[in-house]
């Protein structure tokens, strides 16, 4: 495997006005010259990027996700906590949620955070390796997994060609992704982006052949274009409706309901309220559930139903719990948004 490493040094060196169990590490290399530079990811993907901090006090590692954080500054912190290196030193590998920061009030993405111990590293090479693109909850997701299957994953003893078991890869993918062998390929062939398009569009897919079989829903086609919902939608042959799907994120809220991040990843410079969407950019958002329950399965809302953001006029909150107003019934939520 080839490995390009973005490797910096972790401390617990007290700072002020910072919390005394925090760990962090922090990005640079050379003057802070406040520009922005890129994380280098092959785009044939035959090298891995590693975005992590190491500590040599603790010999643990904690690595980020070089693609939220690509662009990046210099003299960033990575934060972490105390905790976190706590369950690090007792399980070896560990993920987590990394605590909401803010800038001029305003959230950042959520961000998760993976942790390990020295024997851990090769699979943390494996994950990232894996996880290149993937959305936070599915980050997790991933992240849980590996953990499951550690053993697996370890290293094992050479053996001949002929000692291999028979390749299991088609079956396996094409059971988690709940789609045929034929169907993953074409979905593949007609992407432009290989693994991008499988992971972004998997539950796009799921979605709108889920669609296709209420014979209320007359046309149900993707949206092509960045920036744009992902189908528009006609019920009982009406004017285009408009659905933007997003994962829920792994972590649940206190009471066991899923939520969304949502937010753009990118924000643009002279205006940060640029991260949140408009309430006029589609009619209806439906969740994926997927990397809470492992079902390709969905809840709907009115895009109208969607709580304001707090701080930026215009534009919708991040913060969405998937609660009251949220129906597995998207006949019920297509004929609300036509009426």
């Amino acid at each position: 495997m080839g490995i390009l490493a973005y490797a910096f040094l972790a401390n617990s060196k007290q700072t002020r006005n910072r919390p005394p169990d925090e760990h962090r590490f922090q990005v640079k290399y050379g003057a802070n010259d406040k520009q922005l530079h890129e994380i280098w990811q092959d785009p044939f993907e035959l090298y891995t990027t590693l975005f992590f901090g190491v500590d040599l006090d603790t010999r643990i590692f904690v690595g980020a996700d070089p693609s939220l954080h690509n662009p990046t500054r210099f003299f960033i912190s990575i934060e972490f906590k105390k905790v976190h290196v706590s369950e690090i030193l007792k399980k070896k590998w560990t993920s987590w949620e990394r605590e909401k920061r803010s800038r001029e009030g305003l959230d950042e993405p959520i961000e998760i955070l993976v942790g390990g111990l020295p024997e851990s590293f090769l699979n943390y090479v494996r994950f990232e390796r894996a996880a290149k693109g993937l959305d936070q909850g599915h980050r997790a997701l991933l992240a849980d997994k590996m953990a499951e299957l550690k053993s697996v994953l370890l290293p094992q003893p050479l053996m001949l060609h002929s000692d291999y078991p028979q390749p299991l890869l088609s079956h396996t993918v094409a059971e988690e992704l709940g789609l045929s062998s034929d169907e993953i390929l074409d979905l593949i062939q007609s992407a432009p982006r290989l693994k991008m398009a499988v992971r972004g569009w998997v539950a796009e897919v799921h979605l709108q052949r889920y669609l296709l079989t209420l014979q209320d829903v007359t046309q149900c086609v993707p949206v092509k274009g960045d920036g744009r919902p992902d189908l528009e939608v006609r019920y009982r042959g009406g004017r285009p409706l408009y659905i933007e799907c997003k994962n829920v994120l792994r972590k649940v809220y206190a009471d066991g309901v899923p939520r969304i991040d949502f937010q753009k990843t990118r924000a643009s410079m002279s205006d940060p309220c640029s991260r949140y969407y408009r309430p006029g950019e589609f009619d209806i958002l439906a969740a994926c559930l997927h990397p809470c329950t492992e079902r390709w399965e969905f809840v709907f809302t009115l895009t109208k139903e969607l709580a304001p953001h707090p701080k930026c006029e215009g534009r919708l909150s991040n913060k969405v719990r998937i609660g009251g107003g949220w129906s597995s019934d998207p006949l019920l939520v297509l004929s609300k948004a036509v009426s």
